[in-house]
This record gives structure tokens, C-alpha cells and sequence, in this order.
């Protein structure tokens, strides 16, 4: 299943998929229109509104002319697309090509402007001469037409889609909203304000190193996704404990432990195949189950901006806002546990990112490239106060504090300046205001 599901989303951000059913839709339009006029039906229409009534020459002349125009048409749309591709790559990060890649929008002009090209070959192809027993598909060639008139429309509208696209807001809020939805189908739970610290920061239980089996990978790779549902069926049929050593979005090196059983004898070659079916791998990570991916890319941004090269101030502050945004949604959310039972039987053990794991690797490397950039760190300060607003537990405001505290060492050895050392300083006591207020409603 998570195979079909892998190839499904290969497809979906691939260029040439949805270009190619619509390639395929235009020669079934071709034909059926063709069909249609040859047997008759469709000249009276046209003869009656006198919408084509050229012979064999003249629409075999506009038929070659549409063609040829939307073949040059197609070359434009490549180029701009690999112009924002090259130009999104180097002001940002590579990480958020296969965005582009898969935008929808791309794909679908791409394949109305082949898919005209096509349309427009065949029923050139059907065109006789008078010499030949003349046969002209009116209708074909007016809809051939009216394609290439929404073509030019199409064109305009695919500029302004590409000047759009490639800003820096776009980007980060096409990234963030994917990365919601995803938080919304992997944590579909509210966290319950009475869960204690110690139920949600569970620790994996200490297993003799002699009941460890080791699973070693058979390939190299970052872990797309995991069919947890199997892997707890096949450890309830084998009679033995799995634990994971990687998270999803992890990369894994060939020949070292993917997992270990607690098995009392080594296991068979059929059952350590079928663990290894349950992991999906490949060259790139992907947001499917994966948040911290959807973090990844926006750190990235935000680090690209306050690199010395670039220096923009304002994309990292628009990074800052939509990482809040992130964090703020998972504050609330009740994080998959790290043990999974069957029957009552402890089945699987995963490592699964909690709380503190995301606010991590939303701040960590940002704080340590703003070291003395006054607006990224109030920005940071802001952020964690905000966040804080937004939940009781005290594991989660407890790494909310570690956060403010590594800022405020970092601000005694950094910022020289006092009046910036102020500002920071009200930040921080506005920071804890809140952390104190919501602590003691737990």
C-alpha cells in the first residue's frame, strides 16, 4: 500500500503526468469530432453560423500555423519554468523545487499548450483535398481555433503565475499550508490539558542488548514512510517486539541496523524481508509523513536569507512568522505514541518527534545564524511567547524555557550594545509573564 502511495506521489509531482492524460484527452476530442463531421452530423451546425467556411487549403494552412505557434509557445513555458526553478533554487533552497515541480497550475498549461499541438496534427491529418475526395472537419478546425485564441490567454495568465510564484510569500505559505494539512492528518487529536509530562515524554524501555536482534537496511536512503499498521500485524504473528531506530525522514545507511527485535532465536530470512517491505526509501524526503520536513524547508529559507551573501532581514522574519504558525498548530496536538500494543502485548516501539523535537529544529539554527541580529532574535522571543500562549503542558513549556534561556546566553556574549540588551531583556520578561500565567493553570 504505501508503494501504491509512493508512486502515487511520484506521479502527482512529476511534469509529465498530467500533461500526458491531457495529450491523451486531446486526440480522443480530435477523433470524436472527426467521427462526428464524417458521418455528417456536425456540418450543419457550422454551414447554419457560417463559423468556418474555408476549403482544404486554408485549414490545413491555419491548422500548421496553430501547431507551429503553440510548439514555440510550449519551448516559452519551459523556459520560464526552468528560469523559476534555477532562480527559486539559488534565493532559497533547492529543498522546494519538487513544489514547483508538482504545482498543478504548471503541469495543466504545459499540457493544454501540447495538448493543442496535438489536437491540432491529427486533424490536420484527416484533411482531404478536392483531388483526394475533399474532406474539412469545420467543427475541428474551429474548436482548433478557439484553443489557440484560450492559448494566448493561457500564456498571460502563466506569467503572472510565474512573477507570483517565485516571492517569497508565496513559497513559504504554499510550504506552510501543506505542512498544516499534514500536521492535521498525522495528529488529528487535541492534546488533553491533564496529560502529565511523563505520559507525554515517555522513554524507551531499557531492552537486554542479548534479546536484540539487529534488521539490517538493504539499501541506502531517507525514509519516506513506514506501514506501522503491518509492521505491529507481522510483530503480532511472529511473537516479538520491534524497535525502531530512525524516525520517518531519517537517512538510513545500508548495512546498519534499520530495527531490532527482541526474539528469542535469530528470525527467518522470510521475516526480515517482510520488515524490510514496510519501509519506503528514496533519494529525497517528503512532507506525506514527515512535518519536520515541512520545517526543514522553511528553516532552510530562513537561514539562505541570513546568510552573509544575502542578508535579507524580512524573508527571515516571514520565515519566523510561518514557523510560529507551525508550532502554535502543533501546541495543541497529541503526538502518536511511542509504543504501540496489540492485545495488551507491547508489538512496536518507535521514535517518533514530539514537542520539543519541532520546536528544536524550527529554532535551534536560526538562533545560532541571528547571533547578533537584534530583529531575528526579538522575532524568536516573540515567537516563543506567542506559542506559549497556546498551551499548559509543562514538558512543553519547560522546552519553550530551555529556548529562552539559551537566547539569553547567547545575548550576554553577543550584544554589546545596551539599549538593545533592554529590548531583548522586556522580551524576555514578557515571555515569561505568560510562561508563569499558564503554568499555574495546570
Amino acid at each position: 500500500m504505501i508503494k501504491l502511495k509512493s508512486f502515487w506521489n511520484y506521479l502527482h509531482s512529476s511534469l509529465w503526468f498530467l500533461p500526458t492524460l491531457i495529450v491523451g484527452l486531446s486526440i480522443i476530442l480530435a477523433i470524436v469530432l472527426i467521427e462526428i463531421e464524417s458521418s455528417g452530423s456536425g456540418n450543419g451546425f457550422i454551414e447554419r453560423t457560417h463559423l468556418f467556411g474555408s476549403g482544404a487549403q486554408e485549414a490545413r494552412i491555419m491548422l500548421s500555423t496553430i501547431a507551429g505557434s503553440m510548439m514555440s509557445v510550449v519551448g516559452i513555458t519551459f523556459s520560464m519554468t526552468v528560469v523559476a526553478l534555477a532562480l527559486a533554487s539559488n534565493q532559497y533552497t533547492s529543498r522546494i523545487l519538487r513544489n514547483f515541480m508538482r504545482n498543478r497550475l504548471t503541469q495543466l498549461v504545459i499540457g493544454f499548450f501540447v495538448g493543442i499541438f496535438t489536437y491540432c496534427l491529427i486533424v490536420l491529418c484527416t484533411i482531404r483535398t478536392s483531388d483526394e475526395g475533399e474532406f474539412v472537419p469545420s467543427m475541428a478546425v474551429f474548436i482548433a481555433f478557439i484553443l489557440a485564441l484560450g492559448g494566448v490567454g493561457v500564456l498571460i495568465f502563466f506569467i503572472h503565475h510565474i512573477a507570483t510564484s517565485i516571492q517569497a510569500s508565496s513559497i513559504l505559505s504554499s510550504v506552510a499550508e501543506e505542512t498544516f494539512s499534514v500536521i492535521e492528518r498525522l495528529y488529528p487529536e487535541k492534546l488533553k490539558n491533564e496529560i502529565s509530562e511523563k505520559d507525554e515524554n515517555i522513554n524507551f524501555k531499557s531492552l537486554g542488548d542479548e534479546s536484540l536482534f539487529p534488521i539490517l537496511a538493504n539499501e541506502n536512503g531517507y525514509i519516506q514512510s513506514i506501514d506501522l499498521d503491518k509492521l505491529i500485524q507481522i510483530a503480532r504473528d511472529k511473537k516479538i517486539i520491534v524497535r525502531l531506530e530512525h524516525k520517518i525522514g531519517g537517512f538510513v545507511i545500508q548495512n546498519t541496523a534499520l530495527v531490532y527485535l527482541v526474539i528469542e532465536q535469530e528470525p527467518a530470512q522470510k521475516t526480515v524481508n517482510l520488515i524490510n517491505s514496510v519501509f519506503l526509501f528514496n533519494q529525497q524526503r517528503i512532507l506525506e509523513q514527515d512535518v519536520s520536513f515541512g520545517i526543514r524547508q522553511i528553516v532552510d529559507i530562513a537561514l539562505k536569507a541570513l546568510s552573509p551573501g544575502i542578508n535579507d532581514t524580512t524573508t527571515a522574519v516571514m520565515c519566523l512568522n510561518y514557523l510560529t504558525a507551525i508550532m502554535v498548530r502543533l501546541a495543541s496536538k497529541k503526538f502518536s505514541p511511542c509504543y504501540h500494543y496489540e492485545d495488551n502485548e507491547l508489538r512496536v516501539i518507535t521514535k517518533d518527534r514530539n514537542f520539543e523535537n519541532f520546536l528544536d529544529e524550527s529554532f535551534n539554527q536560526i538562533r545560532e545564524n541571528a547571533k547578533e541580529n537584534i530583529t531575528i532574535i526579538l522575532k524568536v522571543l516573540e515567537s516563543l511567547r506567542i506559542i506559549a500562549t497556546q498551551t499548559i503542558i509543562p514538558s512543553r513549556l519547560k522546552a519553550l524555557d530551555k529556548q529562552v534561556r539559551w537566547i539569553s546566553e547567547m545575548v550576554r556574549h553577543n550584544i554589546k550594545s545596551l539599549h538593545n540588551r533592554k529590548e531583548i531583556n522586556n522580551k524576555i520578561i514578557s515571555f515569561y509573564i505568560v510562561f508563569k500565567n499558564q503554568t499555574a493553570l495546570n
